[in-house]
């Protein structure tokens, strides 16, 4: 029971840092619909995605080894100096030289946007470099409350730069670089990396490092794919405002997120240290019934306030986003359940299985929306994201169990699976009534699912009351 209590202590910890940037992120969905025109708001998600793929090749996916390796020297203060200052070293010059052939290769960009671009750029690397530093050496209270030092920063200045001084899409830039550089900073003095951080520099250590994490490229690069070649086609057949109106339809569906990034961060650290374990396929399945039972609970309470959620939060200009919705929450579901049995890949250092697993589905997605965004629109572009998330979890289910024992409930998968898309389909219907039945199946559903974890989380709320 220790691993699953240290696995759950992270994942709340770790999810405490995810909930609040994406609660910002709703409370500054208005304004960003309102005062960012619909070119500027497209803009504005093709650089966040465009930065998604850019990075993880400049740095050669170094955070995720840096991760990795940090696990295993955590109290051998010369090996973390070595792996720290090594890290810091290549990826600051990788990130310099890059982001000056950024600057001249950018187009039809005005000067002052261009170059906050590049500034945006430069400090998003070495954020998520230092946070992967702060999870490799296990200190997720510090990386949880940079994660809400950023969103909150972030919130602040785009209240004062969007909504009340309306500098548009240079107002937004500067907010997150603001974000970035001051979380980085609490980062290194709260975690003591900065301590760490010496004139060191090991080629030796550097190539063991990206033997490791180049072979994660093109896992990145395969869900980049699938993330942003839907912004292009959208973009180049349909117009950046049709693409503004998908980036506002994965805004909801995008809280499931909250579930994958919290859990999957936790269950990385996690998997790689039980992977040796005499009980390791029990435990793994385990974790997937679990996981796939909160997964259940909370789409299925997000489809059910999905259309109170849309009316409080999103501009009547982008009805149209509301349709795109139950594809979406169906593919990142799967996303998730996804992103869990990568982390089993990882832990058997089985990476380069994962980018070909990535890649097959990301291939996928490529052509059947290709395929399809003239004949049914925008709906393409949802609907090739949901097909290709549910044929790489099919795929990995089968093929991790070539060298690691699993088991699944296929009874409750299908069963589940079946209740959740007849809610999609009644969603998309979009009354009343059927909404209604909606939101009392979401809740009746998310608690049955989860019960028993329900049941011990009140049990040892009600302890400790009374023991106050």
């Amino acid at each position: 029971m220790k691993r699953e209590k240290e696995l759950a202590k992270n994942t709340i910890i770790i999810s405490f840092g995810q909930l609040l940037p994406k609660l910002t992120t709703l409370v500054t969905l208005p304004i960003l619909t309102t005062y960012l025109t619909k070119a500027e708001y497209g803009t504005y998600d093709l650089i966040n995605t465009l930065v998604s793929l850019i990075i993880p090749i400049i740095v050669l996916k170094l955070d995720m080894g840096v991760f990795r390796f940090l696990i295993e020297c955590r109290n051998d203060h010369d090996q973390r100096v070595d792996v720290i200052s090594t890290t810091y070293i290549f990826i600051l010059g990788t990130a310099t030289l890059s982001t000056l052939v950024m600057f001249f290769v950018l187009q039809g960009i005005e000067p002052l946007t261009k170059f906050l671009i590049c500034i945006y750029f430069i400090l998003d690397i070495i954020y998520i470099t230092t946070q992967q530093m702060v999870r490799g050496l296990s200190r997720n209270v510090a990386y949880a409350a940079s994660s809400i030092l950023y969103a909150v920063l972030n919130m602040c200045f785009i209240i004062l730069l969007v909504r009340l001084k309306n500098d548009g899409l240079n107002g937004l830039l500067l907010s997150m670089i603001i974000g970035s550089a001051v979380a980085t900073l609490f980062l290194l003095a709260a975690s003591g990396v900065w301590k760490d951080v010496h004139l060191v520099f090991s080629r030796p250590l550097l190539k063991r490092m990206l033997s490791y994490s180049w072979p994660l490229i093109p896992n990145s690069l395969s869900s980049w794919v699938m993330n942003l070649s839907d912004r292009i086609i959208v973009t180049a057949i349909l117009g950046v405002e049709v693409n503004a109106i998908y980036a506002v339809a994965n805004k909801i569906p995008n809280l499931l997120t909250i579930v994958q990034s919290s859990f999957s961060a936790a269950w990385q650290e996690n998997a790689s240290l039980t992977v040796n374990s005499k009980d390791t396929g029990a435990y793994y399945s385990a974790m997937f019934d679990a996981l796939f039972r909160i997964l259940v609970g909370a789409t299925s309470l997000l489809i059910g306030i999905t259309p109170l959620l849309f009316a409080i939060l999103i501009n009547a200009d982008y009805e149209a986003a509301y349709y795109q919705m139950p594809w979406l929450f169906a593919a990142m579901f799967f996303s998730t359940l996804a992103s869990f049995l990568g982390g089993i890949y990882a832990a058997h250092k089985r990476t380069k299985s994962v980018g070909v697993t990535t890649s097959l589905a990301a291939i996928c997605n490529f052509l059947v929306n290709f395929a399809l965004i003239r004949s049914i629109g925008l709906y393409a572009a949802s609907f090739s994201t949901f097909i290709s998330y549910f044929l790489l979890v099919i795929f990995r289910m089968f093929d991790i169990r070539k060298f690691q024992k699993m088991s699944y409930d296929f009874s409750l998968i299908f069963g589940c699976g079946a209740v959740l898309v007849v809610m999609s389909v009644l969603s998309h219907i979009n009354t009343l009534f059927f909404n209604g039945i909606n939101f009392v199946v979401g809740v009746v559903l998310a608690v049955l699912m989860n019960r028993k974890l329900l049941k011990v989380i009140i049990n040892k709320f009600l302890l400790r009351f009374k023991a106050g």
